[in-house]
């Protein structure tokens, strides 16, 4: 965690898209500190097929604030929109000249998930000191499965765990309301199904 916040930390340091050009050759240079953020990935050789989503949502976001904007009367809710304007602005024209670079090219330094991301939260009005909170939470219950996983399972010493899932619940639910909905209406078979197989190492499944 703490990438896409420190994407959105780089594009503010950076300020306006005149400035690009002498970040880059900052990027460049082995003797400076400066590292373009937000940028390669150690599985993803070309453009990370996430960050294309990613900029999708971020687009979706900032037409919902532009819209929250234009009805709001208080003058920090525009100024608070047109500085998510004027970052994703910045963080589209840095692609572009990035992407115009044979170094970055050449090294396969494309724009990553993180880049866009910190984008789409910041329109959301979520801290970049809740950045990495945000990251872990949709991760926890992978983390605890694999934890359980490693303490269970007795018959190999293993370096890395990969724990595995095999989900036998229906494929679709009906939604409810939750003003509809019942106390303890939670199918307690399907949360039971879920969990066994997350844990049962013996089950072929998906990797998390």
């Amino acid at each position: 965690g703490g990438a896409n916040e420190a994407v959105i930390a780089m594009l503010r340091q950076i300020g306006t898209e005149e400035n690009i050009p002498k970040f880059l050759a900052r990027a460049k240079d082995k003797s400076d500190p400066f590292r373009l953020m937000g940028f390669g990935h150690r599985v993803y050789k070309n453009y990370d097929p996430r960050a294309k989503e990613m900029r999708k949502l971020v687009d979706a976001c900032i037409d919902e604030t532009r819209r929250a904007a234009t009805k709001s009367v208080k003058e920090a809710d525009r100024k608070e929109a047109d500085e998510i304007v004027r970052l994703l602005h910045l963080a589209t024209e840095l692609e572009k000249q990035a992407m115009a670079d044979d170094y970055f090219v050449s090294r396969r330094l494309f724009p990553n998930v993180d880049f866009y991301s910190g984008i789409a939260l910041t329109a959301m009005r979520i801290p970049t000191s809740m950045f990495t909170v945000i990251f872990a939470l949709g991760r926890c219950v992978g983390w605890i499965t694999q934890w359980r996983e490693s303490i269970e399972d007795k018959t190999a010493e293993r370096k890395i765990a990969r724990p595995r899932q095999v989900y036998t619940g229906p494929a679709e639910k009906k939604y409810v309301p939750i003003s509809e909905r019942e106390a303890g209406s939670l199918n307690r078979s399907v949360s039971r199904a879920f969990t066994a197989s997350a844990l049962d190492n013996t089950v072929s499944g998906y990797f998390f």
